[in-house]
């Protein structure tokens, strides 16, 4: 062999060991992904959703991927702000309410409107598979991990809201602007914030009730300041509000292939399921909270209901001509949305 030719060949090898050490190292890599989001790490979607999300993609990359949460906006900004934050790699991942964001995830409000959806697991897998056929365009700067919604929406006031009589003029938190249409249709005031700050208004009298499931109202101390709630007859709720838990496309990209077949697996209908049923999980520890508490816990029967349902249908017909002027068939969106609730009822 001429030595050339070993020479040659002793590149060869090296640039095959260099090759393969490099592969080992990149198999090895650890990531770190840092996960940013609105609520106490007590409530629900924290501590029986993101978190179980955090071990099972830790676990299932053999602890190359490690997930640090930050709760409670511990990293600055307004909640409005964590769908950006997510989107400009400010961090990696953020769960947030799309309401929060008026007028920018238009499609997505279908499921916002009254009388909608129930339970949580099935209206989030409905949410799932209208956001990828319907919707994804507005999640195109994310990667999306999952969309959900919570369950039945409902009233927690300070004095009983008894029918559509007691509730008019009332001060009463909306989430997003279709619920604050929805509420001013009803005869109430809106007053719009994030739900974070609903202990501070229902203390300091700036509100005289809320809008918001039940899940939410351990942590927000709702049944210790307010001692009156309000349900509806029917499995839908009054409302529901919709979620996002999204990751930062450069931080998805940058992953190893095998490392974004572990968020991939993690991501999409039965993550949005995993989520919904921690709402619905939620929702029952809340109303047993409020039940030991010997709050008063209104249930309004199937007529009362129906004066509800006709009042609040404006919304609908609000939203859809709404849509007509972006060039969107407002009209199909509420129908397929209606199609894929009933889908997975059971």
């Amino acid at each position: 062999m001429s030595l050339l030719t070993r020479r040659t060949t002793l590149l060869a090898l090296s640039a095959v060991a260099l090759a393969g050490l490099a592969g080992r190292a990149g198999a090895q890599q650890v990531v770190t992904l840092r996960l940013h989001q609105m609520l106490p790490p007590q409530a629900t979607i924290p501590a029986r959703a993101l978190v179980p999300w955090a071990q099972k993609v830790e676990a299932e990359s053999g602890g190359r991927i490690k997930v640090q949460l930050f709760h409670a906006m511990q990293l600055g900004g307004a909640p409005p702000q964590l769908f950006d934050q997510a989107r400009d790699g400010v961090v990696d991942l953020t769960w947030t309410v799309l309401g929060y964001t008026p007028g920018r995830f238009n499609k997505s409000e279908v499921f916002e409107l009254p009388f909608m959806s129930g339970s949580a697991e099935e209206s989030s897998r409905a949410f799932q598979e209208y956001v990828d056929k319907y919707a994804s365009d507005e999640f195109k700067d994310v990667k999306l991990i999952a969309v959900h919604t919570h369950g039945p929406g409902l009233f927690h006031t300070k004095t009983p809201v008894t029918g559509l009589e007691s509730l008019r003029g009332m001060k009463v938190r909306g989430g997003s602007r279709v619920i604050n249409n929805m509420l001013t249709k009803l005869g109430a005031t809106p007053v719009g914030m994030p739900v974070p700050a609903v202990t501070d208004a229902l203390s300091k009298g700036t509100i005289d009730g809320t809008t918001i499931p039940w899940e939410v109202t351990p942590s927000l101390k709702v049944t210790e300041l307010v001692k009156n709630h309000t349900t509806f007859a029917g499995r839908q709720g009054l409302y529901t509000q919709t979620f996002a838990f999204s990751m930062n496309k450069a931080s998805y990209d940058k992953l190893p292939a095998d490392l974004k077949k572990v968020i991939d697996a993690n991501a999409g209908i039965e993550t949005a399921a995993m989520f919904g049923r921690a709402m619905d999980e939620g929702d029952k520890a809340g109303r047993a909270i409020a039940e030991k508490a010997g709050n008063n816990i209104v249930a309004l029967d199937t007529a009362e209901t129906q004066r509800w349902r006709r009042t609040a249908a404006t919304v609908e017909t609000d939203w859809i001509n709404e849509m007509k002027g972006k060039n969107v068939d407002g009209a199909k969106l509420v129908s397929e949305a209606r199609a894929l609730i009933a889908k997975y009822q059971r």
